[in-house]
């Protein structure tokens, strides 16, 4: 099965609970990108909007900590609804199983995430530590990046290494980029300007599985 995670970075802040009610009745997670400003260039949203949103929807979230110093933030995205927490191994590195362990005791799934440029060695000895494992295939920050076709040869290590373990792509995350990602093995996307620009929510949702 195929997890599809809609970016509501790609949404319409201003109507941020339609635009969620729009992809409900198709998808179980939600993807929720937190940026800082200093981790990634952009600034998105934090804790309140998480909490605002767990409110109005019963969707899975998948809240993706951007961050740096991400063991900080794990009580506050925790207590806001978060289901999921990802955050990025070159945010930690030395703190890498202290915020795996950090986010399990608070009862949440815990993902690892890496940028292009980090190798999937860097992170081997995480990845049976871990729910869920997300490779960027742009630069992480902004929406609408083009996809890293080199990038998505991770995803195969990374199941050779745990078969069970939710793999996760996002960047550029299309009708046919998607193929190229769970032909390798991957099991969750994540898509935002795809879905929330298409014509018909439903049909690009499906296009993706």
């Amino acid at each position: 099965m195929i997890l599809v995670s809609p970016s509501i970075l790609s949404a319409d802040f201003a109507n941020l609970q339609r635009d969620i009610k729009r992809v409900e009745p198709y998808v179980s997670w939600l993807h929720i990108d937190v940026m800082d400003g200093h981790f990634v260039p952009n600034i998105s949203i934090g804790v309140p909007v998480v909490k605002s949103i767990r409110k109005i929807t019963n969707l899975f979230l998948d809240t993706h900590l951007m961050i740096e110093n991400p063991i900080k933030y794990v009580d506050a995205f925790s207590d806001a609804g978060s289901d999921l927490i990802t955050f990025h191994y070159e945010a930690t590195k030395d703190k890498t199983i202290e915020t795996i362990e950090k986010i399990k005791s608070r009862n949440v799934k815990a993902g690892l995430s890496i940028k292009p440029k980090t190798s999937v060695d860097e992170i081997k000895d995480y990845i049976n530590l871990v729910d869920l494992v997300l490779v960027m295939t742009v630069e992480p920050g902004f929406g609408g990046q083009k996809f890293m076709d080199d990038c998505a040869n991770k995803i195969k290590e990374i199941r050779k290494i745990n078969s069970d373990v939710i793999i996760q792509v996002d960047g550029g995350i299309n009708d046919k980029t998607a193929k190229i990602c769970t032909d390798l093995g991957a099991n969750s996307l994540v898509a935002g300007n795809y879905i929330y620009s298409a014509d018909n929510i439903e049909q690009a949702i499906n296009k993706l599985l």
